[in-house]
């Protein structure tokens, strides 16, 4: 059960220069590192013992601390896993992009959501600042902003994250069955910066999404909000963990709302950025 004292405060993750991991606590302009690495066991009300360091940031939102400690992922997901046509330009898209566009149709609207692996101890995922890729056999590639959850024994959300579920669109459309090779690549998925353990799990999340070129150029820009979302939080989490052991510190991707124009594509050089007021920006290199 998450300590009521770490209600709206934001964690993260940090590597030493010598391999060392450790948990933080974000406090204003600076990272307050703590003696243990275990992030979950923090939400979860365990002493996380003392600060031993403080450790400036240039940027409050995406909290890349000074040298010699690194960023990382938010939280080592034993799975991750994601939720698809929750929105209702997510449903849109996916069925003007593929040949069997009956059935995205139907679950924007069917009891059942759509549920399906996204990566396994963290193999295919990054933090922030690593690079995203795309697969090399794919042409049409694109980002998918999502408010992430991380989820406790039993399936109990315990804080929220940034998340990039990158999916090769041109795979997905050409038959439902190779979803799982859309979706599961080396790159395909990004956490961070912060873990936040939100105040009221009912209030929608802003989420705002830049694409910008090899130049820094603005290339794509959108906003949506968990508000327009089809279904909860917790109805995906109900159905998530439904006759599934759910290892505890899981990850659900909640759906994206917001999808690049069709003549779009991510190529290597370009960036994306992702924010969530509350949580930061989550800032990956196309690799």
């Amino acid at each position: 059960m998450v300590s009521e004292q770490i209600v709206g405060r934001r964690f993260v993750r940090v590597r030493h220069v010598d391999g060392r991991v450790r948990a933080g606590v974000v406090a204003d302009d600076a990272l307050a590192i703590l003696e243990t690495d275990d992030v979950l066991a923090v939400l979860t009300g365990a002493d996380p013992g003392t600060v031993i360091q403080r450790v400036a940031v240039d940027d409050p939102e995406t909290l890349v601390p000074a040298e010699p400690w690194t960023l990382l992922a938010p939280v080592s997901a034993p799975e991750t896993w994601a939720a698809g046509v929750t929105y209702e330009r997510s449903r849109d898209a996916r069925v003007l992009e593929s040949d069997a566009a009956v059935f995205y149709d139907r679950v924007y609207d069917a009891p059942r959501p759509e549920l399906f692996f996204k990566d396994a101890a963290g193999r295919r995922t990054v933090g922030q600042g690593e690079p995203i890729a795309v697969r090399t056999d794919a042409v049409w590639s694109v980002p998918e902003p999502e408010l992430a959850v991380v989820l406790g024994d039993g399936g109990e959300p315990l804080a929220v994250t940034i998340g990039n579920d990158v999916s090769a669109r041109d795979i997905e459309g050409a038959n439902p069955l190779y979803l799982p090779q859309a979706k599961i690549y080396a790159g395909a998925c990004a956490l961070g910066p912060a873990l936040l353990v939100p105040s009221d799990w009912t209030a929608p999340f802003e989420i705002e999404l830049r694409i910008l070129g090899a130049d820094r150029e603005l290339l794509f820009s959108g906003r949506t909000s968990t508000g327009r979302m089809r279904r909860t939080i917790p109805e995906l989490i109900e159905f998530l963990v439904r006759d599934n052991p759910l290892p505890a510190g899981s990850v659900l991707l909640t759906g994206t709302g917001l999808v690049p124009p069709d003549d779009f594509t991510l190529v290597p050089g370009q960036a994306v950025e992702i924010a969530i007021a509350g949580i930061g920006v989550l800032r990956n290199p196309v690799g």
